[in-house]
């Protein structure tokens, strides 16, 4: 069978049994001798569409319960499997259609502000108090953070990495007390109470999550800081004032790749001479290259996440200089895995929220992109950028990492 051949050729070290729907055994490289992991074929089809195209095939196929894993996790799959893929192509099928997604990509994704309210609500508004109880599941307990966090050394717990997160953040601002600060993308307001209560600022928040609004707005008042924080529905094309620092964690990824110049003339515009933006996003090391099929179809539509030179060139154009760069590698995998181990450890309580397709979706969501962060070609970058160099202190990385 031709995919046991594709299989064989991935699994350069260790392997599988594969079993066709008709119960055909084959071993596709070196697997263990005791408890193989086995892929289970329910389908007849699947033989072909995983040949042809992998990248959403294989989720679709998980999600409908047609592909059996057994002797691992979906994640130890995945995991082991990208290891020895690394940032190979899986066929020359799977070349061919990313391109031609790629192409089709470019030609229709146009994030405007309607479609824009639409791909956020698909995601963050998903269920109406479903969703919000969802997002309690496995989120941090502390802050409600769904981003990357930060894993220094001796880090034992999410909640802990998310609060590094927040300091490391803060310190790249170089914040002062009685400044205005402004949160592009800002969730559910954690990193909002958290920098006003530290710095004591004041930070504006926006989003276009009705539903985040809302919880920011209730949670502001019920932490006393609803004359220091505040919230707004409204996109970044929509900004007024002028902030001292900005800081956009985790929502540049869904801005697109016609949107970028806007970005960041949107953010110029508002911030003051001397001001400082951070920008958290993630991103591909490779050249420029489409969204996964899966994730874009099921989790972020509209999504994509820009390789280093598309983001340098908008900003050049804008006049913002670049200061500070730091590329975080271990650390999204690390909150990825965290986040599916809280989730996997109440997917009882999340399928009768939903149902079992969407846990297993969701399963999949998370265990892929911790597999990509931890293998392929996934990173999150951080960009410190200003409009004077006198806007930082002379002593760059000494405030940063003191």
């Amino acid at each position: 069978m031709i995919l046991a051949r594709v299989f064989s050729n991935i699994f350069k070290d260790g392997g599988i049994i594969l079993i066709d729907s008709k119960g055909q055994k084959y071993i596709c490289g070196n697997p263990r001798k005791d408890n193989p992991v086995t892929i289970k074929l329910l389908k007849d089809n699947l033989k072909w569409k995983l040949i042809l195209d992998p990248e959403i095939e294989f989720p679709e196929a998980y999600m409908r319960n047609e592909i059996i894993i057994e002797n691992a996790s979906l994640k130890e799959f995945l995991m082991e499997m990208l290891k020895n893929l690394g940032r190979r192509e899986i066929t020359s099928a799977s070349y061919i259609s990313k391109k031609i997604y790629q192409l089709w990509r470019y030609i229709s994704n146009f994030n405007l502000p309607g479609k824009a309210r639409k791909n956020v609500e698909h995601h963050y508004d998903i269920g109406g108090e479903r969703g919000e109880k969802l997002y309690d599941i496995f989120l941090d307990t502390k802050h409600r953070l769904y981003s990357c966090a930060y894993w220094k050394q001796n880090t034992k717990t999410l909640e802990e990495a998310q609060q590094n997160k927040i300091e490391h953040i803060a310190k790249k601002l170089n914040i002062k007390a009685g400044q205005k600060v402004l949160e592009v993308g800002c969730g559910w307001g954690g990193m909002a109470f958290e920098i006003a209560r530290q710095k004591g600022c004041e930070v504006k928040g926006i989003s276009l999550s009705k539903n985040q609004i809302n919880y920011c707005k209730n949670k502001a008042k019920e932490l006393g800081l609803d004359n220091q924080v505040s919230f707004e529905l409204a996109d970044y094309r929509e900004i007024k004032g002028q902030y001292d620092k900005i800081y956009s964690v985790g929502m540049f990824e869904h801005v697109g790749k016609k949107f970028y110049n806007t970005f960041f003339k949107s953010i110029s515009k508002v911030l003051k001479n001397d001001g400082i933006f951070l920008l958290h996003t993630i991103g591909v090391v490779d050249k420029p290259s489409p969204p996964n099929k899966f994730i874009n179809k099921y989790i972020f539509p509209g999504g994509v996440c820009p390789s280093y030179s598309q983001i340098i060139e908008p900003i050049e154009k804008t006049g913002l200089i670049v200061t500070d760069t730091e590329t975080l590698i271990r650390h999204y995998d690390k909150t990825l895995e965290s986040w599916l181990e809280r989730f996997l450890a109440k997917r009882n309580i999340v399928k009768d929220l939903f149902d079992e397709r969407f846990v297993r979706m969701w399963e999949f969501y998370f265990a892929s992109c911790a597999a990509a962060f931890k293998h392929r070609d996934l990173a999150v970058f951080q960009l410190q950028l200003v409009k004077s160099f006198n806007s930082i202190p002379s002593n760059r990385r000494d405030y940063i990492y003191s």
